[in-house]
C-alpha cells in the first residue's frame, strides 16, 4: 500500500516582513500546493492521501477552498483530514461550512475515530482539533480494526511531551498498535520508530520565511513487510539563511554561497568577521540574478582590529605583540599574523569563528 502524507499548507497565511511583490509571489505559490500534492499522489499511484492538519491558516478564502476541493476530488482515492490548531473545526471553518468531495473524510471530533477502508484492507484512525489547543489524543489508544494495515493521522506534537498541541510520546506510539502514524504541526520533517510503529511528519510543503529554511515537501509511505518512508521535495520557492565570514574578497565569498543561475528562491546572507568599506548594495547589484537576496552586514571595521594596541591590559599586550610582528617584508607572515588577530578578536567579541 502506498500513502502520500502532507500537512501544514497554511493557505491564506499572512506574509510578513516581505515587500508587496514578494508577498504576492509567495501567496501565489502557496495556492499551487493543493494541485502539486494531488499531482504527486496520482503520479506515485498512491492508495491513500493523509492530510495532517493546518491546511488553512485561520480565516480562509473561497478561492483557496476551491483549489483544495478540486485537487482532492481529482485524486479519486480516499483522503483523510485531521483539523489542526490553525484550522480547528468550528461552525465557520471550512470543515463545517463547506461541502467536500465524496472521497474526503474529515476527523472533526477530539476523540479517536475509526474508519474501515475494506477495499484497501486497512483501518484509518484520527481525531481533530476543535480549539487552538488540544490534549494528547493518543493517550490510552489501541488500534483494533479489522484491516491488515492500521494507520493513524493526527495534528500533533511528538517533540514536546508538555505541548499544548496534542502531545504524543514514544511510549504512546509504541503501544498504539499502528503500522504508521501520520502527524502534522512541526514544520521540519522528521520521523522515529517506536516498537512496530513508524511515526513521521512531513513538515510544511513550502516555507513562508527564514524560520522555515531548506527544501520542503511531502512523505511517500509504503506499507509492506517493512514500512518505508521517502521524502519527496515539492517544486516551489525556498528560503536559505546563512552567516558567513566575509573573507578577503566579499564578492568571491558571496559567489560561493549563491546559485550561478537566475532563481526566485530567498537568500539571506549575514556577513561577519572584519572588512574594509563593505558595500552590501553594490554586492546585490553584482548578483541581480538572485531576485530575492538580502545581505546583512555584521562585520567589524578592520581599523577596530587593533583597537586594543597600547592598552595596559593582557589583551592590549597580546595585540601589541601581534601588531609589532607586522613589521616584516614577508607577506605570508603578515597574512598569518592578521588572521591570528582576527580569530582572537572574534573569540573575544563572542563571534562564531569560521576557519579558512
Amino acid at each position: 500500500m502506498k500513502i502520500l502524507h502532507s500537512a501544514d499548507w497554511h493557505l491564506d497565511a499572512p506574509i510578513s516582513g516581505k515587500s508587496d511583490e514578494q508577498a504576492r509571489f509567495l501567496r501565489q505559490e502557496l495556492g499551487k500546493i493543493p494541485e502539486k500534492v494531488a499531482t504527486l499522489a496520482k503520479k506515485e499511484n498512491c492508495d491513500l492521501l493523509l492530510l495532517a492538519g493546518d491546511l488553512f491558516d485561520g480565516a480562509y478564502t473561497k478561492d483557496s477552498f476551491r483549489k483544495v476541493y478540486e485537487a482532492l476530488e481529482s485524486v479519486r482515492i480516499p483522503v483523510f483530514i485531521t483539523p489542526g490548531n490553525h484550522d480547528f473545526c468550528q461552525p465557520n471553518s471550512p470543515y463545517k461550512a463547506e461541502m467536500w468531495p465524496e472521497n474526503v473524510y474529515i476527523f472533526d471530533y477530539p476523540q479517536m475515530e475509526t474508519v474501515e477502508v475494506p477495499g484497501l484492507d486497512c483501518t484509518v484512525y484520527g481525531a481533530g482539533f476543535t480549539a487552538m489547543d488540544c490534549p494528547g489524543l493518543l493517550e490510552g489508544f489501541r488500534a483494533n480494526g479489522k484491516g491488515k494495515w492500521q494507520i493513524g493521522v493526527l495534528h500533533a506534537d511528538a517533540t514536546n511531551p508538555s505541548s499544548d498541541y496534542c502531545p504524543v510520546t514514544p511510549q504512546q506510539v509504541r503501544l498504539s498498535g499502528l503500522h504508521y502514524l501520520a502527524l502534522g504541526h512541526i514544520h521540519k520533517n522528521d520521523s522515529f520508530r517506536a516498537g512496530d510503529t513508524l511515526c513521521a511528519w512531513p513538515g510544511c510543503p513550502m516555507g513562508h520565511g527564514y524560520d522555515e529554511t531548506g527544501i520542503k515537501g511531502v512523505l511517500l509511505v509504503e506499507l509492506g513487510e517493512e514500512t518505508s518512508l521517502r521524502f519527496l521535495p515539492l517544486d516551489g520557492p525556498k528560503f536559505f539563511d546563512e552567516e558567513v565570514d566575509v573573507g578577503a574578497d566579499p564578492k568571491q565569498t558571496l559567489a560561493g554561497k549563491l546559485p550561478g543561475v537566475a532563481t526566485e528562491d530567498f537568500y539571506r546572507i549575514t556577513f561577519i568577521g572584519y572588512s574594509q568599506d563593505l558595500d552590501p548594495d553594490a554586492l546585490k547589484r553584482e548578483f541581480s540574478h538572485v531576485k530575492n537576496l538580502e545581505l546583512r552586514d555584521k562585520t567589524i571595521p578592520e581599523k577596530d582590529l587593533w583597537s586594543a594596541v597600547g592598552e595596559d591590559s593582557l589583551e592590549g599586550t597580546y595585540f601589541s605583540i601581534l601588531h609589532a610582528g607586522l613589521d616584516t617584508e614577508s607577506e605570508a607572515l603578515q597574512r598569518r599574523i592578521k588572521l591570528a588577530a582576527q580569530i582572537s578578536r572574534q573569540i573575544l567579541d563572542g563571534q562564531e569563528v569560521v576557519l579558512p
